[in-house]
């Protein structure tokens, strides 16, 4: 049994959520979810001071709470097996390819990778499919019955499993170009590109009202909205640095939109559709950020144009780009 002391930031709260809390911390591997803890609670296999209790128990300084690890990883291991993305029969608009590195022109409406509530019809199962992405890297683990396997909890990278080769991501109903990695060694050069902010990416948008400067910068910290999770708030306290600039490509009076290149410097969650929001300018069909609903447009005005950065392999600078669809093609008329 594996056992810890809850500490004062614990007091009053519910033993299912400071179990959670404690095991992600400590066992991030096991990407443990509530539910698995509730179940354990509600089976005796979680302890507080030795006894069964409920999930919405609250818990005091110094209570000791007992975990059966044992039964934790089967748990985990159980439930992640469900959600091993499979490959399926999806289109890909691939741009660029090579041995080492993919491009594509992901569509607006697809989920770059399985997550809650959305475990198919995503670029990664469609990438699963596609043959010239099954390297030795990113091939599922398959056992002699072929069924996918899952690597012991010492060996299992998440990056590996559920997201192969995914360098960045874009949000759902933003389209354009992205880069997919094909080996191990290109997906860590990658990455450390991105991490180090050396990987250059263009948006094209189209934002609500007249925006009067001709470029300029938006340099606001965000966060996680602590009423809504599936939003990002503007958090000038607790908030990680976001910075956007942007240039003013047309503005059309008459319907009341500018259009705009735009080039984020970080990397956050939603951060070109809250930057403009909270300057009031909202992307059209953003409705998430209090963008407007516009007819011939069915999600945010929001295309990833172009991407450029230093070639894994090649150790020279490449540049890739989407073309803009028809649905924000629009509003260049």
């Amino acid at each position: 049994m594996y056992n810890f002391e809850a500490i004062l930031e614990d007091n009053g709260k519910r033993v299912d959520n400071v179990s959670l809390k404690h095991l992600v911390g400590v066992k991030p591997e096991l990407e443990i979810s509530r539910t698995i803890v509730q179940g354990m609670i509600e089976r005796g296999e979680i302890l507080l001071n030795g006894r069964a209790v409920k999930v919405g128990h609250k818990v005091n300084t110094g209570d000791k709470i007992e975990i059966n690890l044992e039964e934790l990883e089967k748990e985990s291991l159980e439930e992640h097996c469900k959600k091993i993305p499979r490959a399926e029969k999806l289109p890909l608009d691939i741009i660029y390819e090579d041995k080492d590195i993919l491009v594509i022109n992901k569509p607006a409406g697809m989920v770059v990778h399985p997550a809650a509530g959305n475990y198919s019809g995503t670029l990664v199962n469609a990438l699963l499919n596609y043959d010239g992405f099954l390297t030795k890297f990113n091939r599922p683990l398959r056992s002699p019955n072929g069924e996918v396997k899952v690597a012991p909890f010492a060996e299992r990278d998440e990056q590996r499993i559920m997201r192969p080769g995914i360098v960045h991501r874009l949000d759902k109903d933003t389209s354009g170009v992205m880069l997919v990695a094909k080996t191990g060694v290109a997906l860590r050069k990658l990455s450390n590109q991105l991490k180090n902010r050396t990987i250059a990416k263009k948006y094209i948008a189209v934002a609500k009202g007249i925006i009067s400067l001709d470029e300029g910068i938006i340099d606001l910290p965000v966060n996680h909205d602590k009423k809504n999770r599936m939003k990002m708030v503007i958090d000038r306290y607790d908030g990680k640095e976001a910075v956007t600039h942007y240039k003013v490509i047309s503005r059309n009076k008459e319907k009341n939109f500018t259009v705009l290149e735009i080039t984020p410097k970080t990397g956050r969650t939603h951060q070109i559709r809250i930057h403009f929001s909270h300057i009031g300018h909202p992307i059209l069909g953003d409705t998430l950020y209090n963008g407007p609903v516009v007819q011939g447009l069915s999600r945010q005005a929001l295309h990833a144009k172009s991407i450029s950065f230093m070639h894994p392999s090649k150790n020279k600078e490449v540049e890739f780009s989407a073309e803009i669809p028809k649905d924000i093609k629009q509003f260049f008329a």
